[in-house]
């Protein structure tokens, strides 16, 4: 089993602009959280949308079942509740109403206390030609890394 576990949502960069980072708390059950210890969970394709009571969730995170779990084993795709201050939810959900911005997972860890966190952003998408943007501002970086190299 590995001890530092670090999940990453890879494509959250280049399809959305960060505006601002949050650490959430995660509501899990046992066999969630080993697997997630044993690196079986998948942030790629996940978002997160507030209930009729104000209350944070993650929607299409996976987290594979446990293998030695029995009938005690949990939903994959389920529906996991975040834990934030109440002040955070109320500011997360006045901008996701009013300026219409999405909130993403970027990565889901395992603290020094051993609890599981997902470090969410407030995130705006990006359009087309940004992407293009960003593209060729990495080949340029890419590009003067190595004339850098020639030269040293």
């Amino acid at each position: 089993m590995q001890k530092n576990i670090n999940i990453l949502n890879k494509k959250a960069r280049f399809q959305y602009e960060i505006l601002d980072k949050y650490t959430a708390g995660i509501v899990l059950t046992g066999t969630e959280i080993k697997s997630i210890r044993s690196s079986k969970a998948s942030i790629a394709e996940s978002f997160c949308e507030f209930n009729e009571q104000g209350e944070l969730f993650v929607i299409n995170m996976t987290i594979e079942e446990y293998l030695y779990g029995t009938y005690y084993n949990h939903k994959p795709k389920a529906e996991r509740k975040l834990l934030l201050n109440k002040k955070e939810l109320k500011k997360l959900n006045k901008e996701v109403q009013n300026t219409g911005l999405t909130i993403i997972p970027l990565r889901l860890f395992i603290n020094d206390k051993g609890y599981a966190k997902l470090e969410i952003a407030l995130a705006k998408g990006k359009k087309l030609y940004d992407k293009r943007e960003t593209i060729k501002d990495r080949d340029n970086k890419r590009n003067l890394d190595r004339v850098k190299k020639i030269y040293k």
